[in-house]
């Protein structure tokens, strides 16, 4: 018995390997104008963002109109400074902006009634919710904090689905009762 085995001659293309299929022009391309692309970035950005700038040079070389380009190496190198030139741009504005913040400062007066009146909304939801019944509250809180389905909440409560659906009606109908006048 012969321990190596190889495929007959009209083996299905099933059974290729990816390196017998041709390369996409773009990954040709990427393979080609990699390793320049990062020598390009790191004299110009230093090492922290290369991989991503790479990355992004390419993935806007594939997005633009490429009708049959005579030197697509030139049009990378001009993606990659435009990219550079667009974040230098918007490290920039952020400056600026966080400059204007720092000049600016915070506000020194602070209306204090939508502050007070949400407080008050919080806690009259919370004495709202200590009025429930326990069983009712526990299927709210598991509906709405723990993003449980009714069908869930019935085998942790031991109840059927439309009980929890009955007990959800009830609590809202309770809450909306207690919360309304603070509206």
């Amino acid at each position: 018995m012969n321990a190596s085995f190889s495929p007959p001659a009209d083996a299905g293309a099933g059974d290729r390997s990816p390196a017998d299929f041709p390369a996409h022009p773009l990954e040709r391309l990427y393979r080609a104008q990699a390793a320049r692309l990062r020598g390009y970035f790191r004299r110009r950005a230093g090492n922290d963002d290369i991989a991503d700038l790479v990355q992004e040079t390419f993935a806007r070389f594939a997005g633009a109109e490429q009708a049959e380009l005579e030197c697509p190496e030139a049009y990378l190198t001009r993606v990659a400074s435009n990219l550079l030139r667009d974040r230098a741009r918007a490290a920039a504005n952020n400056a600026l902006y966080l400059q204007e913040q720092a000049e600016t400062g915070p506000s020194r007066w602070v209306d204090p009634h939508p502050l007070l009146e949400s407080r008050d909304m919080i806690r009259g939801v919370e004495q709202a919710l200590a009025h429930l019944p326990p069983r009712r509250r526990t299927i709210f809180l598991l509906h709405r904090l723990e993003d449980m389905t009714y069908a869930e909440i019935g085998e942790a409560v031991g109840m059927s689905e439309k009980g929890v659906k009955k007990q959800m009606a009830k609590a809202l109908v309770e809450l909306r009762k207690a919360v309304a006048p603070l509206w």
